[in-house]
């Protein structure tokens, strides 16, 4: 029994790296890929980068509910091996893409299929003890560290051999994903636990409204939003930002994508578990957001390529209140509602992913170039910090008000 749970688990994490793959391989191409179809200065590709951006979030908070409410229906399995192989089918149209307007038809299918995560997450919290949730959603983490380790590494490497052969690395992984799982995955949802398909609770707007029907679903929106929001920033702007700043070519870009995924696959596969047991949920969620507050800050004001390095090291030790807020929402839904809870949590995170690229490269095309006044090529990271910020207080505010059991 341990052996197919280990086997599956296994498996989901492997859906998890290969979706954050799919990411990470895009952040240090797509700018460039961009470049071959536009002619323009950095501040035109970086608006034209920020819409591809915002167009795979915004199909994801359309699909993520939709996703989590037919797993909670037709179970996790067949919802999870469909969007594999949409995935696998759409790496490889964005490999031949022959025009923006295809590249773009590529980012609004691979929103869509990227919505799998959802029906991810909840397998895990099917399979797992609710007091063990922190720890398996820190595995998850470190499965999204070494999405960013692969991603942006594999994506830097390949670009300099073409600009489209991550693509086709990427779809034929997918394949191979699907091929394993279609054997070896059993379904986690068991028949009690389902329930009929409504599309008022797939609709992405109710799945956010019904976020709030409990004091701490509620409190932490804004919390999420504002993490989120900062997250997505980050990701938008680290390739045109050291690009700009320090020259930095696609292979840097993705080896320092890939620092930053391994310190997310170290802090959230093992230091989580450490936090957890001396600190408590709480105070992981408070330590997390000051992390990642300095880290932003620092970030903006690094004036050479190295010190970027250094400072991924502090910056990643906000990694431990991702799963510790996780753990705390998952208490608050029953089994029969896991999917729709994470895929209300994913359209939450897909409005930050519509708004923090267009809001990042709003910010860099603004005060980055070197005509700019003020001249700020930090301006995005030092937005990011005061979102974080703001976030920790509303964390703060609302621990205030709850009791240590609730």
């Amino acid at each position: 029994m341990a052996r197919t749970r280990n086997a599956t688990v296994a498996f989901i994490l492997v859906v998890i790296v290969l979706d954050t793959l799919g990411i990470g391989v895009v952040i240090p191409v797509l700018p460039r890929l961009i470049q071959t179809f536009v002619v323009g200065d950095v501040a035109e590709a970086s608006r034209y980068f920020g819409v591809f951006v915002s167009a795979y979030a915004t199909m994801q908070f359309l699909f993520a509910p939709v996703v989590g409410a037919l797993s909670d229906r037709l179970g996790r399995r067949p919802v999870i091996l469909v969007s594999i192989l949409g995935a696998a089918l759409d790496y490889l149209l964005l490999a031949f893409a022959p025009s923006l307007s295809w590249l773009f038809v590529g980012r609004v299918v691979a929103g869509i299929t990227g919505a799998s995560f959802s029906a991810a997450t909840a397998y895990i919290a099917d399979i797992t003890p609710a007091e063990k949730r922190a720890q398996s959603f820190g595995l998850v983490g470190a499965a999204f560290g070494v999405g960013f380790i692969l991603g942006p590494a594999v994506g830097g490497l390949l670009a300099t051999v073409h600009l489209r052969a991550p693509f086709l690395l990427a779809a034929g992984l997918n394949m191979l994903n699907l091929a394993y799982g279609f054997f070896v995955l059993p379904e986690s949802l068991a028949p009690e636990h389902r329930r009929p398909f409504d599309l008022a609770r797939a609709n992405p707007l109710g799945a956010l409204r019904r976020i709030g029907r409990s004091p701490i679903l509620l409190g932490f929106t804004g919390t999420l939003l504002c993490a989120y929001l900062a997250q997505q920033i980050l990701q938008s702007v680290w390739a045109l930002y050291t690009q700009a700043e320090f020259d930095w070519r696609p292979l840097q870009i993705g080896i320092s994508l890939a620092v930053v995924g391994v310190m997310t696959g170290v802090v959230q596969g093992g230091l989580v578990r450490v936090s957890m047991r001396r600190l408590g949920e709480r105070k992981s969620v408070l330590a997390g957001l000051l992390f990642n507050a300095m880290g932003f800050t620092a970030f903006g004001l690094a004036t050479e390529g190295w010190m970027m390095y250094a400072l991924i090291v502090p910056f990643s030790l906000g990694g431990i209140a991702g799963p510790a807020i996780q753990a705390l929402l998952t208490r608050q839904v029953g089994p029969t509602e896991q999917g729709e809870l994470q895929g209300s949590l994913s359209s939450l995170q897909s409005v930050t992913a519509i708004v923090g690229p267009i809001l990042a490269t709003g910010l860099f095309s603004r005060f980055a170039p070197a005509g700019a006044v003020p001249h700020v090529p930090g301006a995005p990271f030092f937005a990011a910090a005061t979102l974080v910020v703001l976030g920790m207080v509303l964390a703060w505010r609302l621990f205030a008000r709850l009791p240590a059991t609730a």
